[in-house]
């Protein structure tokens, strides 16, 4: 017996080296962590449970036979956030540089499979040259096997990625279709054909950090939703991540108790928003005044600034806030900004986290690259993405909210459930100005004084048209606010709306226009 617990004891510690104590060295200087070091950060201390520790390839080509390491270049387990349960992978750059085979695949499918069936998040911590060529096709067939579960789960337990190395070719699909994708500067690239592959069939030459580093895909494509300074920085957003969502789509999030009184007022607003509907303002001191502890965990911060997405807690609950920014473009609705937006609201719908929407919207981009672009199918999504959420929905239109965009911004007629305006709220087809041109274009070129007739039909037409009052009075708007009192009234409307139940038709799924 005492042989057998020696053998045991001897292939565990070959198991902790990976590929082995030169490589790892290697890692280190390169700036990064090993999987398992990474593990130890994200999980709670001593909770981690590996799984499959001793699984090897079964390649017996290209002289593979001969190589065999204990994980086959990736660790698997389960181990706890902040005490509850969450499964894990994290690819090992010192086993074979992280390539993936039929049993590395297999040993990730194993607890993806884990996760669905029991209900708890799955995080890939990815570091990984790509499929294993000496494996040829199976190595393909693993990554469809990845594939395909990120699909069944989606919507069904939070999916993370961390990219802390490189993710290249057909090992960026299965991060692109997890909830949230988190790289590290630096370290961390992702593109679908590398630099040299471009250079030879396009003359493009660009390096691998303005290809598909952190920044690339976080300001320019979208791909990612932070750029981590650090692994550490990384890791720990992941874990404030998850400290807003529940572990499945059959659960409520988690509620975190807070010494901040509910019904706090906050003179600040009151005066935040300038007179002038043209001066431009921050919309995240709004916010974060009326979220617990002025906490506000923004998602996707580099990319589409024109409008703010990210999670909160309002008397404890977690919420998820889409809001307007008047500090960028006027905070009108653009493509990036509706896709970025429209993929939050379906997380939030998904995982019963009610939606906060913040309103100061001018219209859509006008122009050509916009309308070339397909503006009108991007902006669909947004809309299409809160006309199907049943979540608890609380709208405040803090400024403008005009043509389309105020209908698509979570409005009462497309099941926003309570919906508060501030008192110089102008809702409206267009802007008063603009308005007026066109309603009284003749009559204004006839006046006597054409500057002081238009300026007092603009003051009319905004008076009786553009005020909350009108929408107030068609039942549009549920209540015109003092800003200094948004936080009690976004939690007392929370609060009736907790138990709300609401459905969509019985249907395989609807048809997005993507």
């Amino acid at each position: 017996m005492q042989e057998k617990l020696e053998q045991l004891k001897k292939r565990e510690a070959q198991a902790l080296l990976g590929g082995g104590a030169e490589r790892i060295e290697r890692q280190h200087q390169a700036g990064k962590k090993t999987a398992r070091e990474r593990i130890d950060l994200l999980l709670d201390p001593g909770s981690f449970v590996e799984m499959d520790r001793f699984v090897t390839h079964r390649c017996n080509d290209f002289g593979m036979e001969k190589a065999k390491i204990l994980g086959d270049g990736v660790v698997t387990g389960y181990g706890k956030i902040e005490g509850r349960l969450v499964y894990v992978f994290a690819q090992d750059f010192t086993a074979f540089g992280g390539s993936l085979g039929e049993a590395y695949a297999r040993k990730i499918c194993k607890i993806m499979d884990l996760a669905i069936k029991t209900g708890a998040p799955v995080v890939g911590l990815n570091d990984s040259g790509g499929a294993r060529i000496q494996e040829g096709v199976v190595s393909l067939a693993g990554y469809a096997e990845i594939f395909l579960r990120n699909v069944i789960g989606s919507g069904v337990i939070p999916q993370i990625s961390l990219i802390m190395g490189p993710c290249a070719g057909g090992a960026v699909y299965s991060p692109a279709m997890t909830d949230f994708i988190l790289m590290v500067e630096h370290t961390a690239h992702m593109f679908i054909t590398g630099p040299d592959v471009i250079k030879t069939v396009t003359h493009e030459e660009v390096t691998k950090e303005d290809l598909g580093g952190a920044h690339t895909h976080a300001s320019k494509s979208g791909v990612a939703h932070y750029a981590a300074k650090s692994e550490e920085e990384c890791i720990q957003l992941t874990r404030d991540l998850l400290s807003f969502c529940p572990s499945n789509n059959q659960e409520m999030p988690p509620m975190v108790p807070t010494k901040d009184p509910i019904d706090r007022t906050s003179s600040l607003l009151n005066d935040l928003i300038p007179d002038n509907a043209n001066k431009p303002y921050d919309m995240k001191k709004l916010i974060k005044e009326v979220l617990d502890d002025g906490h506000f965990l923004e998602i996707h911060p580099d990319y589409a600034k024109n409008i703010l997405i990210g999670f909160g807690r309002i008397g404890g609950y977690s919420v998820g806030l889409v809001a307007n920014q008047p500090a960028h473009l006027a905070g009108c609705l653009d493509i990036d900004a509706s896709v970025k937006a429209a993929r939050f609201v379906r997380f939030c719908d998904a995982f019963n986290i009610p939606l906060v929407t913040f309103v100061d919207v001018p219209g859509f981009l006008p122009g050509t690259e916009q309308e070339y672009g397909g503006i009108i199918l991007h902006g669909a999504k947004l809309l299409y993405a809160f006309c199907e959420a049943t979540v608890p929905k609380v709208t405040v239109i803090t400024r403008k909210a005009y043509g389309g965009a105020y209908d698509v911004m979570s409005s009462k007629h497309i099941r926003g459930d309570v919906n508060f305006a501030y008192p110089l709220a102008e809702i409206a087809v267009m802007g008063p100005d603009g308005a007026v041109n066109i309603i009284f274009r003749k009559h204004i070129e006839q006046a006597s004084d054409p500057v002081a007739e238009k300026a007092k039909l603009v003051a009319d037409y905004r008076d009786k048209f553009a005020s909350p009052y009108k929408a107030a009075e068609l039942g549009y708007i549920d209540e015109v606010i003092l800003p200094a009192d948004t936080r009690k009234k976004v939690f007392q409307a929370l609060e009736m709306l907790r138990n709300k139940v609401d459905f969509n038709p019985k249907k395989k799924h609807g048809n997005i226009p993507l």
